[in-house]
């Protein structure tokens, strides 16, 4: 699915799926970082483009990766909470899934939380929103697939992208082939379209 369907949001109330359809902006999201050997590509890119975007971090990867994660800062970039091991809301109990949150937290200070997977209980979406605004997306690349060709990749984006999308990539080494054939493009054809690629301010810009 590159795009939630309507009763998935249905599911989920109080989350923001996308921002304003008005304005031409886009709002780049990189999910699992920082990684040692791609999160510096990708902030090269961005810089390139003068554009900016939101990471949702992972604790352990922050821990391995202190350097990176305070480039992404200092070049202006927006970071988020993506818990501290990548758990899956579905598999865990309240208690641990809350529990890795926070302690992702402890290293992430941002308003901003985005769910592995994009799964959350009821009773865990109801606890995290006391504390953070959560992030979605409208269009998912599907970089992390290995079964989807990078040329896929990167016509999910095209095809899908419109005003106020939140676009999601992961600055993994598993989605590292198809992001970094993807990314580039895509900076290149929205730029040329006239859009700006704008970060997810804590607290965000309403939907």
């Amino acid at each position: 699915m590159v795009r939630p369907p309507y009763l998935l949001r249905l599911a989920y109330p109080g989350v923001t799926w996308n921002f304003s359809r008005t304005t031409k902006k886009i709002y780049l999201t990189f999910d699992d970082g920082p990684v040692e050997s791609i999160t510096p590509q990708v902030l090269t890119l961005l810089k390139q483009y003068h554009a900016k975007a939101t990471f949702f971090c992972i604790g352990e990867n922050v821990k391995r990766n202190p350097e990176i994660y305070q480039k992404i800062i200092a070049e202006g970039h927006s970071i988020g909470n993506h818990t501290w091991s990548h758990k899956n809301s579905w598999k865990v109990s309240r208690k641990a899934y809350l529990h890795d949150a926070a302690k992702g937290g402890e290293l992430i200070q941002s308003e901003l939380f985005r769910p592995p997977y994009g799964k959350l209980t009821p009773a865990t979406l109801l606890a995290l929103r006391k504390k953070y605004r959560i992030i979605m997306w409208d269009v998912i690349s599907c970089d992390f697939d290995v079964s989807v060709a990078k040329e896929k990749v990167l016509h999910n984006i095209l095809k899908h992208t419109s005003n106020g999308s939140i676009i999601v990539f992961h600055d993994s080494l598993k989605a590292s082939p198809s992001m970094l054939y993807a990314l580039p493009q895509v900076l290149a054809h929205y730029s040329q379209a006239g859009f700006t690629f704008e970060k997810i301010e804590s607290p965000s810009p309403q939907p």
